[in-house]
């Protein structure tokens, strides 16, 4: 009986980790959740290279690529897709990817599996949508792979002071637990406050050197107002980039109020909502 044809859709599902062996790569160090080899795409003397074993997927560090295992083969071999699949079929039993067993996160709860440098096209879309440009979103987000309702996802994301993520996609905006503001600490007597992460991503994009020369805080949601009102009085100056609506005006309000020393900024942007706004009308 001839053997059926592998399709692209299940060669995806074949584990990865045992595909590198089959090819003589072996981990350097296993946990519950990734591998980590010495590059099968280049010379190294430290292992760089990554294969998570929750969503069977690698990125090399060294070249800043990852992919699924017929991404991986294809650049190991030098081939097409079709050799690649011919490759993976060769076994007579195919050694399919099995997610290793975990504790089953709370209904609709984000479980974050991975943190690894953007470069999913979908995100990378994104981000250009946004008129953000990739290498600034690259210093300060990451690409965060979730699981949530028994689906895994993946979106940009921006670590925050207590380890939560702040999640973003063309589809999605969320966070996991626990959810706070994010700072970025650069050593500087000058404060830089912004409302949400486009915001930040934003304001880097038109003024990178005042980002790089402040520190930052995302507030992530108006609501953490009061935990930085503590941080304030260890700057110098403070300002100000928060929304033109009610909320960031009422905001904005009550912390010139109570300091001497906050500049309100949100007057460069006043014809706007907010900074991505701006930024989007001013690129086109």
């Amino acid at each position: 009986m001839k053997k059926e044809r592998l399709s692209c859709e299940k060669a995806r599902n074949i584990c990865i980790i045992k595909s590198l062996a089959k090819l003589g790569h072996f981990p350097s160090r296993t946990t519950e959740k990734e591998a980590w080899f010495l590059s099968p795409l280049r010379s190294e003397t430290k292992a760089s290279f990554k294969v998570s074993r929750v969503i069977n997927r690698w990125y090399d560090f060294g070249i800043g690529k990852g992919g699924n295992v017929i991404d991986l083969v294809c650049l190991i071999k030098n081939c097409e897709v079709k050799e690649a699949l011919q490759f993976l079929q060769e076994d007579t039993i195919s050694p399919f990817h099995t997610p290793p067993k975990k504790q089953q996160p709370k209904k609709g709860k984000i479980q974050i599996i991975t943190a690894e440098p953007l470069d999913h096209p979908a995100l990378l879309h994104y981000l250009k949508s946004r008129k953000i440009p990739v290498e600034i979103a690259r210093l300060y987000c990451s690409q965060v792979w979730y699981h949530r309702k028994d689906k895994s996802y993946y979106a940009i994301g921006l670590k925050n002071d207590k380890e939560g993520w702040e999640l973003r996609n063309k589809y999605f905006k969320n966070s996991s637990s626990p959810k706070t503001y994010s700072i970025i600490r650069n050593s500087s007597q000058q404060l830089v406050i912004t409302e949400g992460i486009f915001d930040f991503l934003s304001l880097s994009t038109i003024n990178a050197d005042l980002v790089q020369n402040s520190d930052c805080i995302i507030l992530n949601s108006l609501a953490f107002l009061d935990r930085v009102k503590i941080l304030i009085p260890g700057y110098k100056r403070v300002l100000l980039y928060l929304d033109n609506d009610p909320a960031g005006k009422k905001a904005a309000s009550s912390l010139l109020s109570l300091y001497d020393h906050i500049t309100d900024c949100s007057d460069s942007y006043g014809a706007y909502v907010d900074l991505n706004e701006k930024l989007m009308k001013l690129e086109k």
